[in-house]
This record gives structure tokens, sequence and C-alpha cells, in this order.
């Protein structure tokens, strides 16, 4: 039977990723709801040894079948091309003949041809905008900021994947408002927060003694990638501060490229604090709860930066440490004020500032009963606002409109 929906993404897939996270509950809805859902991605990259492999290897969902197409390239734009020409050849092998009712897609690099022929290839195209490569791409690839010959090219394929798509999904405000900017018509776009499986990551209240352990030794912890608007290493430089006058220690978990760790190794030495900074590979879900339970605060330390305050994002870090009940130390940023309200389920601090960063942990450390009031006033705002249920059903209601 043809597929009603294709939903593609220029991601690796399964991952521990939060692209990926955000992949499966969206196909997943979709194939509950609709079925007849192709997914087609990058093969989820893991080592053979990894032990995550065959779970993630058997990944599976109600009414969706996966395709996955491997590319090899020495760069992303080699990788980008061979995708493009393997996913023609799985097009014209899958759908002679036919066009399916809605075509899904993530980024200009999977989505350039469909958008560019659109009436030959589907009915309708749903574009979900989390990240625009003419803004990111500098930050992996620092040469491209002054090419301005393929910034042109980049942004015409953006401009014509917004422009021809019927609707435009996106996970904040601030996103939304730079849509606007780049010409999109309001009325298209949709703005879906990301979300948190409430049983993957249940609550833990912080208790008394847990933070009384705290002025001994503070743990906290950071999660997600590694990238420079991250801004780990401000993370990392509270700790060093915060150590003049008590004891801490961080542990960093999630995936980095080989030179975004060697260049948090070398400021982790120049600074000494080999003993109180942990590199961890990405963990699953459960063990990440589980070491959100065990620390006293999440770091969320995002920087002052185009790709957190025009173009926007929605960490998932913070919305799955509120789930758990680990206090949130992050940046004062819109797309974190869309999520967290300071003093109220989280302390918000002057973004680019281990200093303000340093000041939060001792005051999580030293005021009595901070922790527990901001942990269950987070939960609750997650119950309320943030679950991958009530992405998905907006999702639903998003693509009943549509299909009708």
């Amino acid at each position: 039977m043809n597929s009603k929906i294709v939903y593609c993404s220029f991601d690796r897939f399964p991952s521990p990723k939060g692209a990926a996270t955000h992949i499966d509950a969206f196909v997943r809805a979709l194939g509950q709801e609709f079925g007849r859902v192709d997914l087609v991605t990058l093969p989820h990259g893991f080592s053979p040894d990894s032990a995550a492999t065959e779970a993630l290897s058997k990944w599976q969902a109600i009414g969706v079948k996966h395709f996955q197409i491997e590319t090899g390239g020495s760069d992303l734009f080699e990788r980008a091309s061979r995708f493009r020409r393997y996913f023609d050849r799985w097009w014209l092998n899958r759908f002679a003949g036919f066009r399916p009712e809605v075509v899904h897609f993530r980024s200009i690099f999977e989505g350039y041809p469909i958008a560019l022929n659109k009436d030959a290839c589907c009915h309708k195209i749903v574009f979900e905008v989390n990240g625009l490569p003419s803004i990111e791409l500098k930050y992996h690839y620092p040469k491209v900021a002054d090419d301005t010959e393929l910034l042109r090219k980049i942004r015409h394929q953006e401009e014509v994947c917004i422009q021809n798509a019927d609707i435009l999904l996106t996970v904040s405000d601030v996103n939304k408002r730079h849509l606007i900017s780049r010409g999109a018509a309001e009325e298209k776009i949709k703005v879906i927060r990301n979300g948190v499986s409430l049983d993957l990551f249940p609550f833990r209240q912080p208790d008394k003694e847990q933070y009384r352990s705290a002025k001994q030794h503070f743990n906290a912890i950071y999660s997600g990638t590694m990238s420079s608007w991250q801004g780990v290493l401000h993370a990392v430089d509270a700790i060093s501060l915060f150590r003049r006058d008590g004891d801490a220690s961080l542990i960093l978990v999630g995936p980095s490229r080989r030179k975004e760790s060697d260049a948090i190794r070398k400021h982790v030495d120049a600074l000494s604090l080999q003993s109180s900074i942990e590199l961890k590979d990405s963990v699953s879900k459960p063990d990440l709860c589980k070491l959100y339970h065990e620390k006293h605060a999440l770091i969320a330390p995002l920087t002052r930066c185009d790709r957190n305050t025009v173009q926007g994002c929605c960490p998932l870090k913070i919305i799955e440490a509120m789930a758990a009940g680990l206090p949130v130390i992050s940046s004062r940023l819109s797309v974190v004020e869309e999520l967290v309200t300071h003093d109220v389920d989280g302390l918000l601090v002057k973004p680019n500032s281990a200093k303000s960063i340093k000041d939060a942990l001792f005051r999580l450390r030293d005021e009595d009963g901070l922790a527990t009031r901001l942990a269950l006033n987070a939960r609750r705002k997650v119950e309320g606002q943030f679950s991958w249920q009530h992405s998905q059903d907006q999702l639903i209601e998003v693509y009943q409109n549509l299909l009708n």
C-alpha cells in the first residue's frame, strides 16, 4: 500500500541526540493516528560494539516503515549531496506514478528538492524548522562565515522551502518571529514545543538530606551536545569559581566532536580541574534520569548568539530536568523564558557569565527549601505544558486540518 505521509530527515536515527528524540515522538504520533508513514533518515551511526546498537536497530513504531540511507562522504556538503541522490533513487522506486499526501522534512538538505518540485512530488509540504544552516553552519564550519556565495545559495534554498511549505512547524516564539522576518506567512506557522516522556523522567523531589550533602560537595550536570552555542566552557568556569569557597564537581554528558571535546579538556587542564570535571558519552534516557536524580542542579549555560537569540531553540535538557525534579540554572534568554520562570521553577542568570552561574549554585546550596520549591513548580509546569503527549496532540491537530 502506498504511503500517505513521508517524514524525511537528514539526521541519524535512532540516536540519543535531541533531534532523534523529537523525530521519535512526532513519527510515532503520525503512525498511530494515520498509518502508512514512511520514515527516511540516516542510520543511527553507533559503532558495532556499542551497547546501544542492538536496541536501536530494533526500533519500530505502529504504522511506520523506517528506511535508512547511508551516504558516506568527507564533509557535510558531500554527505548532503549523496543523500539527495540516494533519496531520489529511493523515491523513484517507492512512488512511481503516485504522490503522497504529505511530505514532512526537517532541513533544506533533504527538503529542497521536494520543495522545488512540489507539484510532481506531493500534495502538501510540512517544513519542520528547528535550525537553519544559514545561521548554524558557521559554528561547525567557521570558514563558511566568509563564503558569501555559499551562504547565498543556502539562503535561497531555505527561502524555497519556507515559501513552498503549506505548514511551518517550529519550537519557539523566537523561531516564529525569525521565520516571519524571512517572509513566511504568519498563518502558516505553528509553534509546537519540545516535550518530555513523563514515564522516562519520573519526578523525584529533592530532600533536605540531599542538599545538606551539597554543602560539603555540590554535584552539577550538563547534558546535551558540546557545540559552542551551548556555553559549556562557562559552566566549567563556574565550577572553578565555586571551588574558591566550596567543593563542587560537574559531569558533562552528551555527544561531542573531537575538536569540541579536545577544547573542553584543554580548558579543564588549564584550570587544573581534572578531578572535578568529567566528560561522559551519551547515555540512555533512563540512565540520564538516574544521573539527574543524583545531582543537585542542571546547568544550561546557553550563550547569547544568533543561534539562540535570532533563530531560537527549545532545549530538551531543560524540560527533561524539570520533569525529573532537578533544579535548573540557565541563561536568561527569550527561548529559555518560554520554558522557565525565574525564581518560580528555575533560576535564570546572565548569559555568558560564569560568575552568575556560580552565584546561582551557591544560592541553591545555601537557601533552605529553594530546590524543593523550584522542583515541585517545574514538574507541575511540565505536566501541564511540556509532555510529549501534549506536543503530539498539537501535531495531530495540525495534520487533521491540513489533510482536510
